[in-house]
This record gives C-alpha cells, sequence and structure tokens, in this order.
C-alpha cells in the first residue's frame, strides 16, 4: 500500500491561496491609501485656488453698464445714393447708400451737413480698390475709414455713418 505523504510547509513560507490573499488586500489597501491622499490633495489644491479666483475679483471694481450713444438730442438723415467707379478701374462701380447721426440742435443746418459728408464719401470711394472692399474684413475696413471721415468732416457733429447698402457692380 502506497500512501501519499505530503510534506509539510516550512514554518516560514505560507500556502498559495494565502500569499495571494494577503498581496491583494495589500494592493487593495494601497490603493485606497492613495485615492484618499490624492482626493485630499486635490480638494486642499482647489479649495486654494478658489480662495486666490475670489479675492483677484474682489480686488477688480465693478464696471458700470454700457449706456447708448444714442441717447439725448440726437437726428437720423439720410443721404442721396453715392454711385462711383472704383480706382484703377473703368468698369467696377459702386454704389452706397448711407444714414448719418448726429446731434441735432445747435442750429445746425442738417442739409449742409449730409451734403459734405456725402461729398466726402464720394471722394473717399473714388480712391478703394475693388481688393479693398472685398470680404468682410473689407467691409469693415471700409465702414470703419467712412466713420472717422465723417466724425472729422462734421468735427465731431456725426456720431455714426450707417451703411445702408453697399453695391459693386
Amino acid at each position: 500500500m502506497a500512501t501519499n505523504l505530503a510534506l509539510p510547509a516550512a514554518p516560514g513560507q505560507a500556502s498559495g491561496k494565502e500569499g495571494a490573499k494577503s498581496l491583494i488586500l495589500t494592493l487593495g489597501l494601497l490603493t485606497l491609501l492613495s485615492a484618499v491622499v490624492g482626493g485630499g490633495f486635490g480638494l486642499t489644491i482647489v479649495s486654494s485656488i478658489e480662495k486666490r479666483v475670489e479675492e483677484k475679483y474682489k480686488d477688480i471694481p465693478q464696471k458700470v453698464p454700457n449706456t447708448s450713444p444714442y441717447t439725448g438730442d440726437i437726428a437720423i438723415k439720410k443721404m442721396a445714393p453715392v454711385v462711383t467707379n472704383l480706382a484703377n478701374s473703368e468698369s467696377d462701380w459702386i454704389r452706397l447708400e448711407a444714414s448719418i447721426v448726429y446731434k441735432s440742435g445747435n442750429d445746425l443746418n442738417s442739409d449742409v451737413l449730409v451734403a459734405e459728408t456725402r461729398q466726402d464719401v464720394l471722394a473717399y470711394l473714388r480712391t478703394v480698390s475693388l481688393s479693398q472692399v472685398q470680404g468682410p474684413s473689407g467691409l469693415l475696413h471700409v465702414r470703419e475709414d467712412l466713420n472717422e471721415r465723417a466724425k472729422i468732416r462734421s468735427k465731431g457733429m456725426i456720431q455714426e455713418l450707417v451703411l445702408e447698402t453697399l453695391v459693386i457692380q
């Protein structure tokens, strides 16, 4: 009769199942510890950043809401259409319809102001080439230039030159 004799485990070694359990338990505890430490560190960083942001915004003075530039004694007057050819071209024509927003009062003759502005717009459009007017940025530049010229021409009486239509043919 043959007997199976198992050798007893050495006193310093644990069996395979007990060793795996202790390894998993150790890794689980380390994972839990790192999550707690990381979460605590994250919370302290977030709270310190919030405090700094709040202090920064407390130091900035509150802005006054923008008031409309079109309050007070203002009026609007439509200009006659301006039709001219563009610079360096016999075949490219431009037609512009616009209105001026101006400060009324002060014995101002609005018809004279409109006529002078129209003449200045005509002179400006004769210097513009087709490439300068093309696209949204070109239109924006033309609008800004015309507004600046109108304000200078009227010595600040015109607040804005409103472009209604711009056709290039």
